[in-house]
Formats: structure tokens, C-alpha cells, sequence
């Protein structure tokens, strides 16, 4: 059991999680802390603690499907026959659409895959929403069962408007929150058509409309929340969600309505969705700047590439073009997400591959690049850099290190021969920084020279342990027979079967020279 911190105003969720893996129940709740939400939670595996788990309050609940010794299935069972009514939403890594739509039957609210998580968050909102938009009907009902209507107080203090009105749409009874909403107070509004609430173009609307609801053939089924349009007092409409409820008094047909305002949540959709757009944009600016192939020396491998995380990230290689038939090998990351760290790559790129066209020293290059994008950079900003000067006809090397993650050379046996640390602080931070080149080594055949960035590194694996640089160097010792290609292609294999193939968290980019 725990608590795990939300965000400035978090939003309280008591959460089961039926899963037998500690670092997928991890990886879920830190989702839902990121959105805001004050977490309560325990986890469970089998029926026994389950049983004990339903004594206790719970707001939600998110089980794997299959686990050693329980299913989801199994689960669902026993929430029905304990009268629960908690939302259940099914979290698999991989089961096929014939047992997702069976589970769905079975009282599931909704199944997402492990490897994709993105509709998380929205999956959760609109559980929780419908749960309490039932919980809300249910004591609605109970209320005006009881006392024909003498509980209206359960109302009164509602967030949402909410409106009785009758079999023709006058309203008998509005609570204070329609004021907020609509703009009308509770006495404008009794004895008015509740039809005014509404655009008269949406009356009939198959998407929430009032009267489409009242004349339909059956008007007193229950309508779960949808959204339409609502229409204040002023004559400004806007979104509202509207759940629909129906209830019999004394042979007489009355209905409840709830209107929520969906404004701020519309924004944020759309933020997010322009967000997401961004990335999109971001990403297609990374891709194009890679190049294409790498450079083809006689006595040397060399292969670079760099696999995407699901945000878009800022890692960048490059082989930039020197004097001399020389070589600059790049590996860089620049800090943050999105469209600002795609477009402060494209500048550092664009940068260095200028400067290098009119000199020989790695450490000249970067010193005026730093200068020039310390200038364009914020104070959140900034570039780690490696970047090598290759001289492939004397197969010499020297580098600079930027505030980068160490490069290595390995020697023909697979041993560490050389640690390339850092030389510098970042590009971006220190406009009046002096980068210094190594002094060139001599590269030998059988050796390995490896670039990477720090996804390889901090890819996060079971038990929230850390892939490190220790594994780093054995994939690489033990694949020194194979390709420059095949040996990016192992490291990349074991960091993804490290972490179970969850979601990547960063991108992984590298760049491997081969000596012969």
C-alpha cells in the first residue's frame, strides 16, 4: 500500500491493481500521479487477496488479464457477485481482439495493451466520470422513490446543473449550480421549457438532443453522458456533457438531467492534441536531419542510427565533412521534447557542419558554435555533444566532449582500452567556454570505437534498475565479430529486452566505427 505524490491540486483515486508485475503496476501509477491524481493503491495476484481487497473502498480498478494464479475474468467474477460497481479496466500485454470483446462483455470497462498506453489517462477520466455519473442516477432515483423528491438536497450541492422536468420539458425543479452553468437561477427556470437550454438547431440532434431524447419510441431509457451543446442565458452556447435519467412517481413519468460545462476540458483536449501534433512535427524534423548512409572508407566500418522513443526526443549523429578527406563524427542530445529541441538540433547541425568545412580541430568548432548558440538558447536549453575528428587514410581519431555520455574504444579482444569522459560543459550554457581537442590516437584493426547517448544507459528495466554502462560494454564485447550495423542492432535488442518491451522512454542513438 502507498501514496504517491500528484501534481500542485491533486485529485484523490483509491486504485486496485490486480498485477503480478511490480514494475508494470510502477509504471501505471506514475502515469496517473503525472496526471494529477493523489494515489491510494494496492496491488493484488490471486482471488484470496482480492476477496479482502473488495472490503475496502476502491475508485478503480486495473488488472492484467492473465496472471499465475488469478484472470481478469476470474476477477470480474467476483466483483459481481460482491455487488460492486467499480470501473474495471483490463491492461494486457498482448491478448487478441476475440478475448478483449468476451472480457468487455463480461462487465470489462475497457482494455488497453501494455506497449501502448496512450489512452490511459482519457480511459480513466471517462470511467471515473460514468461512475459517478451512475452513482449520481442511482441515488437520484432512490431519493425520489423514497420522500417524491424530499431529498432534492442531494442535488443542491452538485457541481453539475442538474434539471427535473416532465413528459412535455417543463422543468419542476432546477438545482443552484444551473446558475454557474447556464447563467439562470433556479427560480428563471421552473416552470420554463427545458428546451431553452439548448440551441434550437441541436433540439433533434441524434448526438444529445433534448427533444430527440423525449419523442423517441422509448424516451425513458437512460442516455449514458454525451456530449452536445448547451445554450446560457446571455445567448452564448458552449459544450456540455449530458447524462439522462428517468424515473416513475406515482404513475407519472419524470426525467433528471445533468449537464456538465466541458469547456476547460475541450481546451485541454485540444491542447493536447496540438501537443501531440507538435511531436509529430518534431519528429519528421529529426528523421529528415540523420544521414542517409554513412560514409564509405577504405579500412574502416561505420554505421550510425538512432531509434525513436514514443516522444519525440532530441538526440542527433551526424558525419560532417572536414578538410583534408577528414571525417566529424556527431552524437548529441539536446535537452526537452518537442518542436523548440527539434529545431535547436536542426541549428546546432547546420552549425557545425559549416564550421567544419574550414577546419581540422573539433575543439575550434565547438568553441564557436557554442558561442553562436548561447546566443539563441534559453536558460532551459542546452546540447551535449561528442563529437570525434576521424582521419580515415592515417585511421587517427581525436574528440571533444561536450557535457556528453563517455565514448569507448574497445580493443580487439573486446576490453576497454580507452574512456573518452567529458571535456567540457554542454554547448549553450557558457558562451565564453574554450573546448580543447584530445591529441589523436591511433586506431588499430580488430578495434571498436562506440558513440551512444544516454537512452542505452537509463533505459529502466525490472525493479526500477537501470540498463548502465556495464551491459553497454558486454553486448558490445561479445558482438565485436559482427557488423558496425549488427552490433547497434544487439544493443538496441538487449535494452528492449531489458525493459520487457515496455514503452521507450528516450531515444537510443548511436554510432559504431569498425577498424579492419
Amino acid at each position: 500500500m502507498g501514496g504517491i505524490e500528484g501534481h500542485a491540486v491533486p485529485r484523490p483515486l483509491r486504485i486496485l491493481l490486480i498485477e503480478d508485475s511490480e514494475f508494470d503496476a510502477t509504471l501505471l501509477l506514475r502515469l496517473l500521479a503525472k496526471a494529477g491524481y493523489d494515489l491510494y493503491h494496492e496491488r493484488v495476484e490471486t482471488a484470496e487477496q482480492l476477496s479482502d481487497a473488495l472490503n475496502r473502498p476502491w475508485d478503480l480498478i486495473i488488472a492484467d488479464y492473465n496472471l499465475p494464479q488469478f484472470s481478469a475474468p476470474d476477477a470480474l467474477e467476483m466483483i459481481k457477485t460482491a455487488g460492486r460497481d467499480i470501473p474495471f479496466v483490463i491492461v494486457s500485454g498482448g491478448i487478441g481482439e476475440t478475448t478483449a470483446v468476451a472480457a468487455m462483455k463480461a462487465g470489462a470497462s475497457d482494455y488497453l495493451m501494455k506497449d501502448n498506453l496512450t489512452r490511459l489517462l482519457p480511459v480513466v477520466e471517462r470511467e471515473l466520470r460514468e461512475a459517478e455519473n451512475r452513482e449520481g442516477k442511482r441515488q437520484t432515483k432512490e431519493a425520489l422513490r423514497e420522500s417524491e423528491l424530499r431529498y432534492r438536497l442531494l442535488w443542491e450541492t452538485a457541481t453539475d446543473a442538474v434539471i427535473l422536468f416532465d413528459e412535455s420539458g417543463q422543468i419542476d425543479f432546477a438545482n443552484p449550480a444551473v446558475e454557474e452553468v447556464f447563467g439562470y437561477t433556479p427560480g428563471e427556470l421552473v416552470g420554463k421549457s427545458v428546451f431553452l437550454l439548448q440551441p434550437e438547431s441541436f433540439h433533434w440532434n441524434p448526438k444529445g438532443g433534448l427533444k430527440r431524447y423525449l419523442k423517441a419510441t422509448q424516451p425513458g431509457r437512460n442516455w449514458r453522458a454525451r456530449e452536445t451543446t448547451g445554450l446560457k442565458k446571455s445567448g452564448v452556447e458552449f459544450p456540455v456533457e449530458a447524462a439522462f435519467s428517468h424515473l416513475q412517481i406515482h404513475g407519472k413519468t419524470w426525467f433528471v438531467v445533468f449537464f456538465r460545462d466541458i469547456t476547460e476540458r475541450q481546451r485541454a483536449e485540444q491542447e493536447l492534441r496540438e501537443n501531440q501534433e507538435q511531436f509529430r512535427v518534431a519528429r519528421d524534423i529529426q528523421q529528415h536531419l540523420f544521414p542517409k548512409a554513412p560514409p564509405q572508407c577504405a579500412g574502416l566500418e561505420i554505421a550510425g542510427n538512432s531509434f525513436p522513443a514514443d516522444a519525440t526526443g532530441g538526440d542527433y549523429f551526424d558525419f560532417v565533412e572536414m578538410p583534408d578527406s577528414c571525417i566529424g563524427v556527431v552524437v548529441g542530445d539536446v535537452t526537452g521534447h518537442g518542436i523548440g529541441p527539434a529545431l535547436l538540433m536542426a541549428e546546432t547541425r547546420a552549425y557545425l557542419r559549416i564550421l567544419a568545412l574550414n577546419s581540422l580541430n573539433a575543439g575550434a568548432i565547438l568553441t564557436t558554435a557554442n558561442r553562436v548558440l548561447s546566443e539563441d538558447v534559453g536558460d532551459d536549453r542546452y546540447v551535449t555533444l561528442f563529437m570525434a575528428r576521424l582521419n580515415p587514410s592515417m585511421r587517427t581519431m581525436a574528440h571533444v566532449n561536450a557535457g556528453h555520455v563517455p565514448g569507448f574504444i574497445f580493443g580487439a579482444s573486446g576490453e576497454v582500452i580507452s574512456t573518452m569522459k567529458r571535456t567540457g560543459v554542454p554547448l549553450g550554457l557558457r558562451p565564453e567556454t574554450i573546448y580543447k581537442e584530445s591529441a589523436e590516437v591511433q586506431l588499430s584493426p580488430g578495434q571498436i570505437v562506440l558513440m551512444i547517448t544516454d537512452g542505452f544507459e537509463e533505459a529502466i528495466g525490472p525493479n526500477e534498475e537501470i540498463f548502465g554502462v556495464a551491459r553497454i560494454l558486454d553486448v558490445v564485447k561479445k558482438n565485436r565479430e559482427k557488423s558496425a550495423a549488427d552490433i547497434l542492432r544487439a544493443l538496441r535488442s538487449s535494452v528492449r529486452a531489458f525493459t520487457g518491451n515496455a514503452p521507450q522512454l528516450d531515444d537510443l542513438t548511436a554510432i559504431v566505427i569498425k577498424v579492419k
